[in-house]
């Protein structure tokens, strides 16, 4: 499993020639702090101010673009919540709660068929577009 690391994160910006600036380390420090909650950009926003008082949240919508778009981290769409990010970039699905809508890392292991991840996992699939959505 690979998740990220802020040391990871900064070499990568710094060999993408991306700016390394306090706003852009207020957010990194936020994914990497509440990594396992797939956060969305509202508390990344609201965890990076506590570090950055003058990241806005236009900042980080960009940033966390940005960070998308360079492979540095996965954006989670959704239609009828905000999108997630997502630091681990292992393979695996989303298993996402319809209840609470937490979302969980699940990794598949090679012999185990489709039909079998609710039995594994515990969820009820009803849905699988980007993630598999469903009931603990």
């Amino acid at each position: 499993m690979r998740r990220i690391k802020k040391e990871d994160l900064i070499g990568q910006l710094k060999e993408k020639g991306l700016k390394i600036t306090p706003q852009r380390l207020a957010i990194i420090d936020a994914l990497v702090e509440i990594r396992e909650m797939h956060p969305g950009a509202t508390l990344i926003f609201n965890e990076a101010r506590k570090k950055a008082k003058r990241v806005s949240l236009s900042t980080v919508y960009a940033t966390l673009k940005e960070f998308s778009e360079n492979g540095l981290i996965k954006q989670l769409e959704f239609d009828r919540m905000e999108n997630r990010y997502d630091g681990n970039l292992s393979e695996h699905i989303n298993l996402i709660c319809k209840r609470c809508g937490k979302i969980i890392d699940y990794h598949i292991p090679a012999t185990l068929e489709p039909k079998d991840i609710p039995r594994k996992s515990g969820f009820l699939v009803t849905d699988t577009p980007t993630g598999i959505a469903g009931t603990a």
